[in-house]
């Protein structure tokens, strides 16, 4: 352990440590805080302001003039986004079911248990991501039922995907 404290009396700690000997011409001591910022601090702090803001529901440093000069004043719509990477197990009623892939795809997909099926393709974004958006309220049934034809390839993903309907 270095023969010093490393905090700089804040309690904080500091992003770099002096570990070199002592050069007094240049305020470093072994041991010490070399002076350099703590950008890391910053980081902390978001984080516990994010924490704040879910426990009490709402935005913890929302400034509201600032809010209302640049929030649209439209109501948003409720979005719950599915990925290869990020299935979601379930969706509310009172949701848009968001089906993202990274290539062009048609989306097969079924809310009756594929007694009956659509094909819709997917919409291509600007960043090169495609989407097909799906009213789980308006489903028939329980859950929506989907798979992919990935239009580069002109072959169909090999598996079935489910997302319960939350009602």
């Amino acid at each position: 352990m270095p023969r010093h404290h490393i905090h700089d009396g804040t309690g904080l700690l500091p992003e770099q440590v002096w570990d070199g000997p002592d050069l007094p011409a240049r305020h470093l001591e072994f041991g010490k805080p070399t002076g350099a910022a703590m950008p890391l601090m910053w980081a902390h702090a978001e984080y516990i302001k994010l924490l704040r803001s879910a426990s009490d529901g709402v935005v913890f440093d929302l400034v509201p003039e600032v809010a209302d000069r640049y929030l649209p004043q439209e109501k948003c719509e409720p979005v719950e986004v599915w990925k290869l990477n990020r299935q979601v197990q379930r969706v509310s009623s009172t949701m848009t079911l968001r089906i993202i892939a990274p290539r062009q795809f048609r989306l097969r997909w079924s809310s009756d248990g594929w007694t009956t099926s659509r094909e819709d393709p997917g919409v291509e974004t600007a960043v090169g991501i495609w989407y097909h958006d799906i009213d789980s309220g308006n489903a028939d049934g329980n859950d929506v039922r989907f798979t992919f034809h990935w239009e580069d390839t002109d072959q169909w993903e090999p598996a079935d995907y489910r997302v319960a309907i939350q009602r």
